[in-house]
């Protein structure tokens, strides 16, 4: 058997492999950000601001001395606007 053909073949196995997967975690991925759609829905039906909700969830994944970086610059540009 010629080497370089096996090579090849197992290239394809792997490729046809990998491609499978991401796929089917692309199908999963569609599903989560259909019921993600949906609880944002459901939430703002009973009268949430989404755009709160949204900050609130960054925020969430931030750390603590990130978000009070963030927050310290943001007081220093709010004092450099005023003083205009």
């Amino acid at each position: 058997m010629n080497s370089e053909f096996d090579g090849v073949t197992v290239a394809a196995g792997l490729i046809k492999q990998v491609v499978s997967q991401i796929e089917a975690l692309e199908e999963k991925k569609s599903e989560v950000l259909a019921d993600i759609k949906e609880t944002f829905a459901e939430a703002k039906a009973q009268g949430l601001d989404i755009t709160t909700l949204k900050q609130l969830i960054r925020l969430r994944k931030k750390k603590k001395e990130d978000i009070e970086e963030q927050e310290e610059l943001l007081e220093i540009y709010r004092r450099a606007l005023e003083q205009q």
